[in-house]
């Protein structure tokens, strides 16, 4: 059985209402813009200093490409997926019946 982010349902107090429930999100987005472009600053930086202390340092400093892995969430293709994600979220609604999907602009 698959997962679906969008139609699981939370156990909650009654009245309490969840901020990341609020829009759906996929797979890679971040609850927010400022938090993904975080993650990417200090991913981005991790990587490139892993590489640009090497002479400096030795091979001691590509322990920091781990770290700068683990802050994309895999690659940095997968945190530009999630940025795209993170922008988006909420804008745009689909909506699916009688077998026919449609994707529309969410009004504010």
């Amino acid at each position: 059985m698959t997962h679906d982010r969008t139609t699981a349902t939370r156990t909650a107090t009654p009245g309490s209402v969840d901020a990341r429930d609020a829009l759906p999100r996929g797979g890679f987005a971040s609850v927010t813009l400022p938090r993904h472009l975080a993650r990417g600053a200090v991913g981005f930086g991790a990587l490139a200093g892993s590489l640009a202390l090497l002479p400096v340092v030795g091979l001691a400093s590509l322990l920091l490409a781990p770290v700068g892995l683990i802050a994309l969430r895999g690659c940095p293709m997968c945190w530009a997926i999630g940025l795209v994600e993170t922008v988006s979220a909420g804008r745009l609604r689909r909506s699916c019946a009688e077998g026919r999907c449609d994707l529309t602009r969410a009004r504010p």
